[in-house]
């Protein structure tokens, strides 16, 4: 009985392929949209060398180009996020992934602990928040020198961050 139990015990982890399934499927999609945002982008910027465009149509062109070259960005690393999500948790519940030891293969998708997947989702979710602030930054409107004052304290919090992250993945080494 003891060890019927245990049988069953050790398969229930195989629960966990449901995750990895749509984690992978959820990143796929998150891949395809922006790609698409980004075949979309660079088939309006074809009309920024137009000589039809005004100054500031051309100025509205950029700035909305901008934008959506952030939001492609953002939505990459999501994608990222939920690739490696995906991935750490077959390999940590189900079985190693061969071709993740090759010597070519790149060692940010080889997970050998649940805490160094939660390391690498960590740094990706920070690059997205990076990404976002930048994002928020673009679209900021500055009204008094107190604005400024806050968007600068909010760059040095996001660069107190890095640094510890940085330090945190460096003394983990």
């Amino acid at each position: 009985m003891e060890k019927i139990f245990a049988g069953v015990l050790w398969n229930s982890r195989l629960v966990v392929l449901a995750a990895v399934v749509a984690s992978l499927a959820a990143s796929f999609g998150m891949f395809y949209m922006a790609s698409v945002d980004a075949f979309y982008m660079i088939s309006h910027l074809l009309h920024y060398a137009s000589p039809e465009l005004t100054g500031a149509e051309r100025v509205s062109l950029r700035s909305a180009t901008v934008t959506h070259v952030v939001e492609i960005v953002d939505g990459y690393l999501l994608a990222t996020v939920l690739l490696i999500f995906a991935m750490g948790l077959y390999e940590l519940f189900v079985k190693k992934i061969e071709q993740a030891g090759d010597e070519e293969a790149n060692n940010v998708l080889m997970i050998s602990s649940l805490d160094d997947l939660k390391s690498r989702l960590a740094k990706v979710v920070m690059m997205i928040l990076v990404v976002r602030y930048f994002e928020f930054a673009l679209q900021m409107d500055f009204q008094t020198p107190l604005d400024l004052l806050q968007f600068a304290g909010g760059i040095a919090l996001l660069g107190l961050a890095l640094y510890l992250a940085h330090l945190a993945d460096k003394d983990s080494h």
